[in-house]
């Protein structure tokens, strides 16, 4: 039995009874790196050194006041910069790149005693839903080696999966969290936006992005989003709201919750497998006290479009700051410096990168701005509506988070259009900018499904309850790929 298959509350009463030492964790977790990595290919950049004299200190300094996180080792996407760790955001434009200052979110994580083991492999700058976009490599489904993680995060949720860590975090701007967690069998949280500061994460669509955490269980996850939430004066986006003990809410008591379950999401391209798992997940809940009615969000279908068109053209106007003049990579033999920015650029970004850029940069372009972008901004509004609608009469919206299970490696990526098909459960969560789960629920040919549970703006708490009872109710959660 590893040591991640405990929870971390157990860890945290094993580490204070002297019966563990934070020293052991971290060997735990790069003896795992060692045996499996090749396989799985999580991992992009180790912080080995450090993570060990870390570990050294904080054996040396614990003490009965140090927090549940103490000393556990987590990894970190490797679109949230770390000062002085290499940080890339899969891509090429960014392979040399030590940043001079650590994210919010890290900074956190060092205040509560986390160990940082490395930097998760990811779809270059957070674009993609199979994790096949990295300019480094493809990392592959625990489950089985075959097919995808998913994506972006899909390293972030393949390392949880398979052991190598104990808890990680991701960034979802469309699915990117809850989509690999569904595919890989483990919790994935996509919290409010404004919840969790921005700061120090490389943007893709700064008005969807939102970093959060990956678990293998709903507890843990609770604790993570805890230790990382909270204002921050360094984003304007941060919201000034209170951060609640999310733990105090998971109490297996869901009598009396009013769950509304969107005919869109179980209708035309969703998957058998996945349509039956949660009418199974519906029913577990219907014991536990819960009730639920079929509602409509009537502009879901256009969420896609919607999506793309926004996500896009912000990505045109952030990306633009990669230029190989201040850092990253850098064209050479160049006779100018258009040429520099042209070669850089043509050689640094991937197909999916220049793909999502043109678009967005036509999209904001003079003469099709009001055709596209504006009507998309329009949509987005209708689609916040349909969710503020629904959330007046139920306390909860729950649904697949995926339409299928993970798909082979290579079976999509000539046909980017099906693969953005991938997260059109996902996608108004962001849009929304809504509070989604994903827990484990099911498993169709070997592979994981998803139930995705969807809260009220700030309401993260209910998210967790439903989701806990839910997870206590069954055992999927307990299940683990054999690699």
């Amino acid at each position: 039995m590893s040591l991640f298959d405990h929870k971390a509350s157990e860890l945290h009463e094993f580490l204070f009874k002297k019966e563990l030492a934070v020293s052991e964790l971290v060997d735990e977790s790069y003896k795992a790196i060692s045996r499996i990595d090749d396989k799985v290919k999580s991992f992009l950049t180790l912080d080995e050194e450090n993570a060990r004299a870390q570990a050294k200190a904080l054996d040396e300094t614990r003490d009965n006041q140090n927090g549940i996180l103490f000393g556990l080792p987590i990894g970190l996407k490797d679109n949230i910069v770390t000062k002085g760790l290499r940080t890339t955001s899969g891509s090429k434009i960014l392979e040399n790149f030590n940043p001079i200052y650590d994210a919010t979110v890290v900074q956190k994580l060092r205040a509560a005693q986390t160990v940082t083991v490395g930097k998760l492999n990811m779809d270059e700058f957070a674009m993609g839903s199979s994790n096949e976009n990295s300019a480094y490599q493809a990392t592959r489904n625990p489950w089985n080696l075959d097919y995808v993680p998913g994506g972006s995060s899909g390293a972030s949720a393949a390392s949880v999966a398979a052991g190598e860590v104990l808890f990680s975090l991701g960034s979802d701007t469309g699915g990117s969290i809850r989509q690999p967690a569904a595919y890989c069998g483990v919790v994935g949280l996509k919290p409010t936006y404004g919840r969790v500061s921005r700061f120090g994460l490389i943007a893709f669509a700064s008005s969807l992005d939102q970093i959060g955490p990956i678990t293998r269980t709903v507890e843990d996850n609770a604790y993570l989003l805890e230790a990382i939430s909270g204002l921050d004066e360094m984003d304007s986006t941060s919201a000034n709201v209170d951060v609640p003990r999310f733990v105090d809410s998971l109490t297996g008591d869901i009598k009396g919750l009013r769950i509304a379950v969107p005919k869109e999401y179980l209708g035309e391209g969703v998957g058998e497998e996945a349509r039956n798992s949660v009418l199974e997940a519906l029913k577990v809940l219907e014991k536990l006290g819960a009730t639920w009615e079929e509602v409509s969000l009537p502009h879901s279908k256009y969420a896609l479009a919607t999506y793309y068109l926004l996500s896009s053209s912000e990505a045109s106007a952030n990306l633009s700051r990669f230029d190989g003049v201040r850092y990253g990579y850098r064209a050479e033999n160049v006779e100018s410096l258009i040429e520099m920015y042209k070669q850089t650029r043509a050689q640094g970004f991937g197909d999916e990168v220049k793909r999502r850029i043109m678009l967005g940069t036509f999209s904001l372009s003079s003469g099709y701005y009001d055709a596209y972008y504006k009507k998309a901004q329009k949509v987005r509004t209708l689609i916040k509506k349909d969710f503020e609608d629904v959330f007046e009469k139920y306390d909860v919206i729950v649904g697949p988070t995926t339409p299928t299970p993970a798909f082979k490696i290579g079976e999509k990526t000539s046909d980017p259009l099906t693969m953005y098909a991938n997260d059109i459960l996902t996608i108004p969560v962001n849009l929304a900018g809504v509070p989604g789960i994903s827990v484990p629920c099911g498993f169709a040919n070997g592979l994981p499904l998803g139930l995705q549970i969807i809260g009220k703006h700030f309401d993260e708490s209910t998210v967790y309850r439903v989701a806990h009872a839910y997870e206590q109710a069954t055992d999927y959660h307990k299940r683990k790929p054999q690699l």
